[in-house]
């Protein structure tokens, strides 16, 4: 049953970690691409002046500070939902990204005052 735990918060953290930065892009259409395709090379947080991207515009502190954010309810479901067949509890795991993932961007733009008109929610 533990083996089973730790394979969902595995799948789920790596679902994450690759797919992260595609998400960024999305809620701030801020140029951002997959991990293989250039990530943030053309982010418009390397632009002067401008809007910035409010997960890439804190450097390392942001990307964690978002991630552990993400993460953290994924980890949550994955060891304590036992109710239920692994592979729902996977898909609960999966689903969590998108959600909490644009919740958590969306606040770090309204903290930074990223105008929603330039953000895709």
């Amino acid at each position: 049953m533990m083996k089973t735990r730790v394979a969902i918060a595995l799948a789920g953290f790596v679902f994450t970690s690759l797919f992260f930065i595609n998400l960024c892009n999305l809620v701030f259409a801020c140029g951002c691409a997959s991990l293989w395709a250039g990530a943030d090379v053309h982010c418009n947080v390397h632009h002067a002046g401008g809007l910035h991207c409010p997960v890439c515009n804190h450097g390392v502190f942001g990307y964690a500070i978002t991630f552990i954010a993400i993460v953290i309810p994924q980890l949550t479901v994955a060891f304590w939902m036992k109710r239920g067949p692994w592979i729902w509890r996977l898909a609960v795991v999966l689903a969590l990204f998108p959600l909490v993932g644009a919740i958590v961007m969306a606040a770090a733009g309204w903290l930074d005052g990223y105008p929603l008109k330039h953000a895709r929610l």
